[in-house]
């Protein structure tokens, strides 16, 4: 089969997502100018650089009461910062919550049952029970074509690691099984890893 997006696909569902998959899940926290916490998944996330370390996702649809975007993007414009909280497989349920269409109102945390931790560099909560998170500052917010399309990149300026998930000095993922974002409404976590080498 051969499509142009521009053209359609012809199939029930939109297939571009499951065909890049998996993808990591920048479990995103932010807070507003007037201290009010926010938590959202993005499956539009990745690392994108060593040194310094820097971090980006994508925002893709927007929200009635905010200025064509989403809270997250719009928290960021306001102050500056975010957390990106690693989603384990235990996390998935309250990770799914936050996914909601609340309102801005809304403090995510709260409404998935989720304990806060504060950021030691930036002024932002984050997800205590995460294996990871990276605590980040905003470097820019590139606009992409398409009606609401903005991708945020941010420096990590502070890494939490939960001690549990380091193994002989390394982060050892197999012990909290990273969730996964497929395609459609399809999920999967990483159980197990291996190794190659680079050739010489």
């Amino acid at each position: 089969m051969f499509y142009k997006p521009e053209e359609g696909h012809g199939l029930p569902h939109n297939p571009f997502n499951a065909i890049v998959t998996p993808r990591p899940i920048g479990w995103i926290s932010t807070r507003d100018a007037q201290g009010h916490d926010n938590l959202a998944p993005y499956s539009f996330f990745n690392a994108v650089a060593y040194v310094p370390p820097q971090v980006m996702f994508a925002s893709t649809s927007a929200k009635p009461d905010r200025d064509g975007t989403k809270d997250s993007v719009a928290n960021i414009r306001d102050t500056g910062v975010f957390c990106v909280n690693i989603v384990s497989e235990a996390l998935r349920d309250a990770m799914n919550q936050t996914s909601g269409p609340w309102g801005r109102e809304v403090d995510e945390f709260t409404d998935a049952g989720l304990e806060k931790a504060p950021c030691d560099t930036i002024d932002c909560a984050r997800v205590a029970a995460s294996p990871a998170n990276l605590e980040c500052k905003l470097t820019q917010i590139v606009q992409l074509p398409g009606e609401a399309n903005f991708v945020v990149f941010g420096e990590v300026t502070g890494v939490h690691m939960r001690d549990d998930c380091m193994v002989d000095g390394l982060f050892d993922v197999t012990r909290f099984t990273p969730l996964t974002r497929l395609g459609y409404q399809d999920y999967s976590v990483i159980r197990e890893t291996f190794s190659l080498k680079r050739p010489e």
